[in-house]
């Protein structure tokens, strides 16, 4: 078998700083990582294989290069809190003498008492 010499290939050497690049243009404006793999023309493999070498050599951190921008929105007013109450049932409560009194359960403690308090007088 008999193969033909199509032309002299080449290794291409990347030097730390295009290295960096590369691997920092992983997540801008997302592009992934089979993305900057495909564009730079190398395998994804190799870019993290040079995240790994930097990382060790002390060029690179996840974090280097991560940007916290202010965030200007619009004032909330404050909301009284929610609660999802629990619904309302009928309470029936039997007072001394035969009397008798019903009232929904999310009646206030006070306005209970007073409605207690004027129906055993009475």
């Amino acid at each position: 078998m008999r193969g033909e010499i199509l032309g002299v290939e080449r290794r291409r050497y990347w030097g730390d700083d295009e290295k960096l690049a590369i691997v920092s243009a992983v997540g801008v404006g997302g592009a992934t990582v089979t993305q900057i793999a495909q564009r730079y023309e190398v395998t994804r493999q190799q870019i993290y294989a040079w995240r790994h070498e930097l990382k060790r050599k002390g060029l690179w951190s996840p974090d280097a290069g991560a940007l916290f921008l202010r965030v200007d929105a619009p004032s909330i007013p404050d909301l009284p809190a929610v609660t999802n109450p629990a619904p309302s049932v009928w309470v029936e409560l039997r007072l001394a003498r035969g009397r008798m009194l019903r009232f929904e359960s999310d009646i206030a403690e006070t306005a209970l008492t007073r409605l207690i308090r004027a129906v055993d007088e009475a």
